[in-house]
């Protein structure tokens, strides 16, 4: 067996400029199989861009829909998309953080942590209408309800709107923050927590003071793929606050006079608004720029954020490496 290793080896040496076929036909695939999504993806984009382009105009950026939703714009949706995406990151990111801390500066091995690493796995799988109708009966009618009955609010929390839907995107969201913040985490070497607790430091000031700003780049990527999750979904606000037209803005005033978002209201959204575009429409043919520009638009704005994340994350690896 060492004979022929040896030999094998030494043929390997001596013919160091031959060609290995089944590596070199590998390699081409693995170029091929890496091209298709990207062709497609260019593809699909081209034809958005192509069909929607023209009907992106300032109008229909900044005026409400009207004309049986055929005129007008689409800014309460853009609104309500932004609102909606933002306050999801606001509920999921700390609870997913908070989540992935336990799990790996805490839990150990134990079997609680393996019940929520597989409950968190399962989560990552179920449908997202699954979500949605999970958000009606939970958020609205179990919490809502309940808070309305206890505090003798009316019909206040126990309807659907911008909070109870955000809530429920942050629910969809929620195993992919975990996720990647656990393996941030983890790629943290371990003698540096060890290096810390040797100086004196609490586990909490080496979590807070080593672990996490070394693992902040990861956290920014779980938050910038949830982002990218959480902005395109229809099926979970289906039921959960989003309206068919609502041309206005879901604001309200505090104290009377200051302006700000009330998370208590119904609100128009991107993706809801291509779906009903394009199933409920008074003229599909009519409506079909409509569709292709507001894609466009939503494209546009998950992008915009995804870039936001992505430059937060690049200042702060530069920040750790200066530090």
């Amino acid at each position: 067996m060492d004979a022929v290793l040896t030999t094998s080896l030494g043929s390997a040496i001596s013919n160091p400029s031959k060609p290995d076929l089944r590596a070199l036909v590998l390699d081409i695939l693995v170029r091929v199989f890496t091209l298709i999504p990207l062709l497609v993806l260019v593809y699909i984009f081209t034809k958005i861009y192509r069909q929607g382009a023209h009907a992106v105009t300032w109008e229909f950026l900044t005026a409400a829909p009207s004309g049986g939703m055929l005129e007008g714009g689409i800014f309460p949706c853009i609104f309500g998309t932004l609102m909606v995406t933002l306050l999801m990151i606001l509920i999921a990111l700390p609870l997913g953080i908070c989540a992935a801390i336990y799990l790996v500066e805490y839990g150990g091995s134990g079997a609680l942590v393996g019940w929520i690493k597989a409950a968190v796995n399962n989560l990552a799988g179920v449908p997202s209408i699954v979500f949605g109708l999970f958000g009606v009966g939970f958020f609205i009618l179990f919490v809502g309800r309940n808070l309305d009955h206890l505090l003798q609010t009316g019909l206040l929390f126990g309807q659907p709107c911008m909070l109870w839907a955000s809530a429920t995107l942050s629910v969809l969201v929620l195993p992919v923050i975990v996720v990647s913040t656990e393996e941030a985490l983890n790629a943290v070497p371990q003698s540096h927590r060890t290096a810390s607790l040797a100086l004196g430091a609490t586990k909490w000031q080496t979590i807070q003071n080593v672990v996490l700003p070394q693992a902040r780049g990861g956290i920014l990527t779980g938050a910038i793929l949830a982002i990218s999750r959480g902005a395109g979904e229809t099926a979970p606000i289906l039921f959960t606050g989003c309206a068919y037209f609502l041309p206005h803005l879901p604001v309200g005033n505090l104290f009377g006079f200051i302006p700000m978002v009330n998370p208590m209201k119904q609100f128009m959204e991107l993706s809801y608004h291509i779906f009903v575009m394009a199933t409920q429409s008074i003229d599909a043919e009519k409506s079909l720029p409509i569709q292709y520009g507001t894609t466009l638009v939503l494209l546009a704005l998950t992008f915009m954020l995804n870039f936001c994340a992505i430059a937060y994350r690049i200042h702060f690896r530069k920040q750790l490496r200066q530090a």
